[in-house]
């Protein structure tokens, strides 16, 4: 299990990759766009959201930082990116009781912004707000999912 620092952009995250990277001496940087992943023609994004980032990580030292920019499409649902709320924790387990166990728990008196489910970009993936406020992400294999789409774009 890791507990990884998410920073969300307003779409600027890839100009914040190379800044972190640079920053940091990066040793790896993954960076998806969303024009990577197939688009589903009844909900297409439009070509300006298409070039954002869905998901990144760079690597340094040990350490770990994943970023996306918040699409303003989805900014109904989410709410706007306003300094402060950029950051979120995502825990990347592979065992999915364990990480049902932990979004149950971290539920509780809080509110599921969505529901643990099967994703593009993972088997089981969700996302909370909890009772303090702190935005979670769940994912069973984020890794995985970054470095799939990072081999076929080499």
């Amino acid at each position: 299990m890791s507990a990884v620092a998410y920073l969300n952009f307003d779409g600027n995250a890839g100009q914040a990759i190379d800044f972190y990277a640079e920053a940091f001496h990066a040793t790896q940087v993954k960076k998806v766009q969303f024009k990577d992943l197939p688009q589903d023609p009844n909900y297409p994004l439009p070509s300006n959201e298409q070039e954002m980032v869905m998901e990144s990580s760079i690597e340094f030292d040990g350490g770990k930082i994943m970023m996306s920019d918040l699409l303003p499409s989805m900014k109904p649902v989410t709410g706007e990116l306003v300094q402060g709320n950029q950051v979120l924790i995502s825990l990347v387990i592979e065992d999915q009781e364990a990480l049902a166990a932990y979004f149950n728990n971290l539920s509780v008196g809080g509110q599921i912004i969505l529901p643990l489910s099967s994703q593009p970009w993972s088997a089981c993936f969700g996302m909370l707000v909890d009772r303090f406020g702190m935005v979670w992400k769940f994912n069973s294999d984020a890794d995985k999912f970054l470095d799939s789409v990072f081999a076929h774009k080499k």
